[in-house]
Order: structure tokens, then C-alpha cells, then sequence
């Protein structure tokens, strides 16, 4: 494909794309207490989506107290305490009156992000009955004593089923060797021991300082008019507790040197995991690291290390790399499973396919057919308002620009060859990555049990 009708079918499928963004109108305001609002008007259904979410993620926790964020998050849905216009509600009543009018709640967490959205009809009815609930859910919390028990029990068993699951094994041990002592190391769910010392008074504590009004960030879209969506947001905002947002992360420490470790395991395949600390969420490099991934490893079928690793020589079936940008630099992952006595061979390839890539850079017609399917494929993630959503809370969160959504089709498609190459270049380094094996040949080296 010659270089300039590379370029005109990109720009096609940029225009092409254009107008399913056009139309998405972003309303943005504060509320007095200072919570952040998105906002867009769609009237074609008759249906509201509503998320509330704060900086309440797992990057919250200590290493004394991994699992207390999940816990909080996770428990705050299970009743709530009365307020002058609500009475007290049990778990079973806050699920029956949700069932009532056919609304949906559901949880979102992350090592930066917390919080619940809602899908309720926008009948005053069922909107009204569905928000009160949402509003007691993230304002008044009950922590009682036995349900958190309960839960904390739960939590403990999933973490001990999950404690001799391979991949389970490979992402714990991989972690604290990509962060270090960041909490984004920490455990998501926590630890077996943390979890069982958590108190229902140390939920509360959380919650008072973590679900604050100055943090939160509220992202609607649907079948409501700006005036009720300001009513909307300002009832969800106005009895969080008071507070600012919790001070930022401390920054991710780049890897001095490259680091091992192989775990003994009897499964029936290698787990492998190589990558070091990569971007942030608003990072300048983000739209070429995008897709330079998507070229190395992203791409599924498409991606050079497929074509490395599984085509030309069979060592595995699967093999990706994805970068996972936060607040601070989230990982840059390479993983994959081969059999035991193939994972030398295996990890040996993605190395030298790694060092060729951030060495040379793509090819002019991988680029343009990784924009082609980006572009091309990015509609289908905001075909409906849940999506949408999804992306305005994002926004809202990260600071994003309000047209972030708008220009993503064309900030794809300006990525050149020399970007892709200088990002990977100034951001990724081979020689200093973190490495996990679980379940390797008996004759690797530093083995430990899991």
C-alpha cells in the first residue's frame, strides 16, 4: 500500500467517524459543594445512565490495610442509615425497591476509581425511587456489623481460591516488582490477613474521607433536560460528606534495573508476565503508544508479537501487551502461557521481538492498518449510553478535555511512523523490565514457591 493512500483511507475513515462524535454535546458544570458534572441530553430512549465515582480506588490503601477501598466500596450497597426524607434501608429492601422500577445499580473500581452508576428509566416514578436509592447508597452507608463480617468472609474465601490460581499468582508477584513500594503494588481485593482486621469503623473512616464532595465526579446521560440534571446531580452531591478530594498519588518510580522472579507451580503451562511502569492517563505520548501498541501486541492476530510468537514458531496460543494508564503510570504488560519447557524459548522471542520494535519502529503499512481498525472499530465503543458514560466519567476523572472523545478518530490517525518510534524509544526500555515465570522448567533460576 503506497503511503498516500494510506493516508487517504485514513482520512476517511476519520470523516466517516466524525459525525457518530459530532453530536455528543458534553455539558460540564460544578455543584456549590465542588463535585465535577458531565452531562449530555439524549432524548431517544427513555432512559437515564448515572454514575457517581471518586478517588477511592485501591491506590488508597496501605500495606497494613490492602482491601479496605474494595471492602468499603463493596459493602456500601449492602443497607443504609435514614436521613430526613429516608428511612433506614436493609440490603434486601435496597435490592426489592431497585427491582421495583426495574432499575440497575452496579460498582466500578479500580487502583484510582470508585463509585456506582445506575440505569433507571426517566419516568418521574421510577427515576425518583431509583436515584433515592443511589443517594443512600453512596452518602449513608450502614456498615452493619454482620454484613461486613459477611462480606469480609467472602472476600477471604474468593482470595484463597484464587491464592493457587497461576495467573493469580504471576500478577501478585508482578506487581511489587513493576511498582515497588507505590500502592499501586497492593492487592485490588487485599490480602487474606489485611482483610480479616478490617472493622466496620474503619469502613466508616474511609468512606468519610474518601467519598467527599470535593472528589466526586458525576457523569450522566439520557432522557432528562439540563435543569433536571443539575437537580439530579446537585441531590447526589449535596449530603456526601464535606471534604476536598484526597491529595494526589505520589509518582511511579521508573526501573533502575532489570528484575526476576520464577515461581515453582504444578500447572500444566508457563505463565509469563515482562513489563515496567508505562503511561499516564493524560501522558502527552499517549495516542502514539497507543497505537505503537496496538502494532506490537494490542492487535490481537494482527500484532507482531502473535506473528513471533504463535505463527512462525507455535510456542503459544495467546500472547498481548497492553498499556494500563492511571492517574500515575499504570503497567506496560507483556504476558502469555506456553508449556513449561518451552518458556525460555517463548519469553526469548518476545525480548528480541520488544528490542526490534522499540529499535525500528512499525512499518508504514502496519500503521496504517492499526489506525484503519482503530478508527474504524472506535464507534462500536460508544454505540450505546452505557458506553458513553463510561468515557464521561473518565473525562470527568482525568481532566480530559471536553472534545477528548470528538478528536479521538483524528488524533489516531495524525500518529507518524517517527512518533510511535520516538515514544517507544523514550518510554519503554528492554533492558530494564520486570519478569515473572510461574511454572517454569525445574531448571530456572531464583524459583520460589508460590
Amino acid at each position: 500500500m503506497s503511503r498516500h493512500l494510506s493516508y487517504v483511507l485514513l482520512a476517511w475513515f476519520a470523516l466517516c467517524a466524525q459525525p457518530a462524535f459530532a453530536a455528543l454535546e458534553i455539558q460540564t458544570w460544578q455543584t456549590p459543594g465542588g463535585a465535577r458534572v458531565l452531562f449530555v441530553e439524549s432524548r431517544a430512549l427513555p432512559i437515564l445512565d448515572v454514575s457517581i465515582e471518586f478517588p477511592a480506588g485501591s491506590g488508597r490503601d496501605t500495606p497494613a490495610e490492602s482491601g479496605l477501598a474494595n471492602l468499603t466500596l463493596r459493602t456500601m450497597r449492602l443497607g443504609s442509615a435514614a436521613s430526613a426524607q429516608t428511612p433506614a434501608m436493609t440490603e434486601d429492601e435496597v435490592s426489592l425497591r431497585l427491582a421495583d422500577v426495574g432499575a440497575q445499580l452496579s460498582a466500578s473500581f479500580d487502583v484510582d476509581r470508585a463509585g456506582y452508576s445506575l440505569r433507571t428509566l426517566s419516568g418521574a416514578r421510577e427515576r425518583a425511587q431509583a436515584l433515592e436509592i443511589l443517594t443512600a447508597v453512596v452518602q449513608r452507608p450502614a456498615f452493619a456489623p454482620e454484613v461486613v463480617t459477611r462480606e469480609k468472609e467472602r472476600v477471604i474465601a474468593s482470595l484463597r481460591d484464587a491464592n493457587i490460581k497461576p495467573d493469580v499468582i504471576a500478577a501478585r508477584a508482578f506487581a511489587p516488582l513493576v511498582f515497588g513500594d507505590h500502592p499501586y503494588a497492593l492487592r485490588a481485593a487485599g490480602e487474606v490477613e489485611t482483610v480479616a482486621a478490617l472493622q466496620p469503623e474503619r469502613l466508616a473512616r474511609f468512606h468519610r474521607r474518601h467519598y467527599v464532595r470535593g472528589g466526586a465526579v458525576i457523569a450522566l446521560i439520557g432522557d432528562v433536560s439540563r435543569d433536571e440534571a443539575q437537580h439530579i446531580a446537585q441531590s447526589l452531591a449535596d449530603d456526601l460528606p464535606a471534604g476536598e478530594a484526597a491529595s494526589s498519588l505520589p509518582p511511579v518510580q521508573a526501573l533502575q534495573q532489570a528484575a526476576r522472579r520464577d515461581i515453582e507451580h504444578d500447572s500444566t503451562q508457563a505463565h509469563v508476565l515482562l513489563g515496567a511502569p508505562g503511561i499516564r492517563r493524560s501522558d502527552p505520548d499517549y495516542f502514539a503508544l497507543l497505537v505503537g501498541n496496538y502494532i506490537l501486541g494490542g492487535g490481537g492476530f494482527n500484532s507482531r508479537l502473535t506473528a513471533e510468537v504463535r505463527e512462525k514458531r507455535g510456542l503459544t496460543y495467546s500472547v498481548y501487551s497492553v498499556f494500563s494508564p492511571y492517574a500515575r503510570e499504570g503497567a506496560f504488560t507483556i504476558g502469555l502461557q506456553t508449556r513449561k519447557d518451552q518458556a525460555e524459548e517463548a519469553l526469548r522471542v518476545v525480548r528480541e521481538t520488544l528490542e526490534r520494535f522499540v529499535h525500528e519502529g512499525p512499518t508504514q503499512s502496519e500503521l496504517a492498518g492499526a489506525q484503519q481498525h482503530i478508527v474504524g472499530g472506535f464507534p462500536l465503543r460508544i454505540d450505546s449510553n452505557r458506553k458513553i458514560l463510561g468515557y464521561l466519567a473518565v473525562i470527568g476523572f482525568y481532566r480530559l478535555p471536553l472534545d477528548w472523545l470528538e478528536r479521538y478518530p483524528e488524533q489516531v490517525a495524525r500518529v507518524t511512523l517517527d512518533q510511535i518510534r520516538d515514544a517507544f524509544q523514550r518510554r519503554v526500555d528492554p533492558q530494564r523490565m520486570a519478569t515473572v515465570v510461574v511454572g517454569g522448567a525445574p531448571a530456572a533460576s531464583q524459583r520460589t514457591q508460590p
